[in-house]
């Protein structure tokens, strides 16, 4: 039946996001490969959602692991001041 699938975009209203997405979805929305998106899941270094042996993300997941990756660049070091020796 058209429509009716196991989790693909087509399931889902226009211009509404899943609920959760497959780890193929989300590695896609985090522009990373699938492989390490599983990895990092598996250790559980990463924000995730297990449906009995499913492994889902939540855009809350997806946020996570972007802030989590976010860095502010450091403070510019001020060069400490020469003394002229006389």
């Amino acid at each position: 039946m058209p429509g009716h699938g196991h989790g693909h975009e087509a399931d889902t209203p226009c211009g509404t996001s899943p609920l959760l997405y497959t780890p193929a979805q989300a590695a896609s929305l985090l522009a990373v490969r699938e492989s390490w998106l599983r990895r990092r899941a598996g250790q559980r270094t990463i924000p995730c959602t297990f449906i009995g042996k499913h492994l889902r993300f939540s855009q809350a997941d997806l946020r996570a692991i972007v802030d989590s990756g976010r860095q502010t660049p450091p403070a510019p070091r001020s060069r400490p001041r020469r003394t002229r020796r006389r």
